[in-house]
């Protein structure tokens, strides 16, 4: 019953997750919003500090190999764009899909792996899991991002050089 209500909860979390996501992407990127994300969740190692959710290293680079495998999806999703002199997480209608993909691929994981391995160390592969997705998803949307603000400054640059020609002051 206690595992019912986890998966509900899982579910709910990933879609609430997933409604940020979407909304995000109508306001301007910038870094600290890509980098954020990594480093808050990085708190959540401190669960290892619970002896029960400490895992084996083979099983924490199990789970960190699957998440980088993840994260490739999210990398060739992840655009960006210039509207209106901002820089744009580009909407990806392949995005929405992938989230709710890897939500169903935890569940059914859990629900698998749930019955062979403890709970704790299950939670704890997931974050791993997590993380390994997330970190290499937003160091690549980082770089994603300084390449567009380097076209972006160039293309302002080029702009006010050709109103001062126009214009030249007397």
């Amino acid at each position: 019953m206690l595992g019912i209500v986890f998966t509900v909860l899982a579910v709910i979390m990933g879609m609430i997750a997933l409604v940020v996501r979407m909304r995000a992407m109508k306001k301007p990127a910038n870094a600290r919003k890509i980098i954020i994300p990594p480093i808050a969740m990085s708190t959540g190692f401190l669960m290892f500090v619970y002896e029960p959710a400490r895992l084996t290293a083979l099983q924490f680079f199990e789970a960190f190999a699957v998440g980088l495998l993840f994260s490739i999806l999210l990398i060739k999703t992840s655009k960006f764009e210039i509207r209106n002199d901002d820089i744009y997480l580009k909407r990806s209608k392949a995005f929405a899909f992938i989230l709710v993909g890897l939500l169903l691929l935890r569940v059914i994981f859990k629900l698998t792996l749930g019955h062979q391995i403890q709970v704790e160390e299950l939670a704890g592969m997931f974050f791993v899991l997590a993380f390994g997705m997330i970190l290499p998803w937003r160091i690549a949307m980082l770089m994603k991002f300084r390449k567009v603000e380097k076209t972006l400054s160039s293309q302002n640059n080029t702009n006010a050089m050709q109103l001062q020609t126009e214009n030249p002051l007397p």
